[in-house]
């Protein structure tokens, strides 16, 4: 493959991954919709999505052109991710109780003053694009494999209960088809940093597909059995697919 078919490759699995990102991103909307209506949280977990903000931050830093160039794509999903996150964490904070509004708040003030640091030091300390690469490249890592592990307490959840209630397969899916788009986008050409967590992030999205087929038939079960008991009649796992990590 020459120099202009990867760098077309390259576009088109980027505007490719862009697309699966903003769906991965979107995929929650089902829950904030649920929280809304219930003016409660309920037992979702705001982890997750503090996880996903830390993450969106620090890829926007790494896709600036004084940072590393050509990355426009990597900056369009992730400031579209941020938006996305920032307006999640709004309804959390609505509709969450004092104590957790508190560590909410904290912890994104955290995360926007990391955030600041590290682009400071980034330019003032490192005077290459090799060298800036290099550093924000190292934290992007850490922070994008934290976010691909970000649901294993569900995945820990799903083997104790023997449910996938709150482990949806279409957000699962499109996590696992997320890691691998993005894979094949860091190998045209190679970037290991992009190319690392997104490894990493196929393999926790392949385990969660797994036990999604392990737990599915229980997951009915338990569900018709609770509607049963409440007097509501029968329910199917298409209201699973309505739920997100928690």
């Amino acid at each position: 493959m020459n120099h202009t078919q990867m760098d077309l490759a390259r576009k088109i699995f980027g505007i490719l991954g862009n697309a699966i990102s903003m769906c991965l991103f979107l995929s929650p909307i089902p829950t904030f919709v649920r929280i809304v209506k219930n003016k409660s949280v309920e037992e979702y977990s705001v982890v997750p999505y503090l996880a996903t903000l830390m993450n969106c931050l620090v890829w926007v830093l790494y896709g600036l052109p004084m940072v590393h160039p050509d990355s426009t794509l990597v900056i369009t999903i992730n400031g579209a991710g941020l938006a996305i996150e920032i307006a999640f964490l709004l309804i959390f904070l609505l509709f969450s109780d004092r104590k957790q509004r508190l560590t909410i708040i904290a912890v994104v003030a955290a995360e926007i003053a990391f955030a600041a640091i590290l682009a400071a030091v980034t330019m003032t300390v490192f005077h290459t694009f090799h060298k800036r690469t290099m550093f924000v490249g190292i934290v992007c890592c850490v922070f994008n494999v934290m976010m691909y592990a970000s649901p294993l307490s569900v995945m820990k959840m799903v083997i104790k209960t023997k449910s996938v209630e709150y482990m949806p397969f279409l957000l699962s899916l499109a996590a696992f088809a997320n890691a691998v788009t993005w894979t094949t986008y860091s190998c045209l050409p190679f970037d290991p940093f992009i190319a690392i967590p997104n490894v990493i992030g196929g393999v926790f999205g392949v385990a969660q597909l797994i036990l999604y087929g392990a737990f599915y038939k229980s997951t009915q079960r338990i569900m018709e059995e609770r509607q049963r008991q409440s007097g509501k009649g029968e329910v199917g796992l298409s209201s699973v697919t309505t739920h997100t990590y928690s």
